[in-house]
């Protein structure tokens, strides 16, 4: 049964794989977006393309009455949007580290919270968020990020708490180093010094993450609630 679902960063890399996915296997699924423009790709899917600041309450509400109104209350949610402001800690302004939690935590807090809305009357819902490997091991110059994916964890953890009698899982998914336009976008000494820590030795395709977001999504995902899974090469084994 085609349900609605919500990918919020649903407009490039892993975002993107997300929605395409769902798209193909015949949900209603809605993007957000902060800036530039959806590629075509999307709208020839049928998605509707949202846009979006989610550090805005204003935005939030406005971006799910238009959501609501076009496909229903959302049944499925990926919290995916998130940004970077990295720097050493010594060098980490005060904006860099409030820009960086605001979107990744409390942006993430805003639309579950507003999500839960529906899937509670409706006693149903899954809920994906989108964390880091970095916020499982720590990273030199990412304070910010990796404070923000890690707080993640608890966040659903105890989202998963509270929902459970709902029927309303709540996980995680922690992606190593994906090849995407913001992995590309950095020095080739720092991807070698990164892609040496993976085990599996490469790259992991975007739509690797969106295979396992599905899974957790799909009837066979039904049972889990609470979890973190790491889609990292073997990056961060034992964490």
């Amino acid at each position: 049964m085609s349900r609605s679902v919500l990918v919020t960063g649903g407009n490039r890399g892993i975002g993107l794989a997300i929605a395409r996915t769902f798209a193909d296997g015949g949900d209603k699924v809605a993007v957000t977006y902060r800036s530039g423009q959806p590629p075509q790709e999307l709208t020839d899917r049928g998605c509707l393309a949202v846009r979006c600041d989610i550090t805005e309450p204003e935005q939030v509400e406005q971006a799910y009455k238009e959501i609501e109104d076009a496909h229903g209350k959302v049944e499925v949610l990926v919290a995916n949007a998130g940004i970077t402001r990295d720097q050493l800690l010594l060098r980490m302004s005060e904006e860099d580290w409030a820009e960086v939690l605001q979107t990744n935590l409390t942006g993430t807090f805003r639309v579950v919270k507003r999500a839960a809305r529906g899937m509670l009357r409706a006693r149903s819902g899954r809920i994906v968020l989108i964390s880091s490997v970095v916020g499982l091991m720590g990273s030199a110059g990412q304070t910010n990020y990796a404070a923000s994916k890690a707080a993640l964890v608890g966040f659903a953890r105890s989202v998963a708490r509270e929902f459970a009698s709902r029927a309303i899982t709540c996980n995680v998914v922690a992606p190593g180093l994906v090849d995407t336009d913001m992995t590309r976008a950095l020095p080739e000494e720092r991807r070698a010094e990164i892609l040496a820590q993976v085990p599996l030795a490469r790259y992991a395709a975007p739509e690797e993450i969106a295979a396992t977001v599905g899974f957790l999504t799909s009837e066979g995902g039904a049972y889990i609630t609470g979890a973190v899974i790491p889609v990292d090469g073997g990056m961060s084994m034992g964490h």
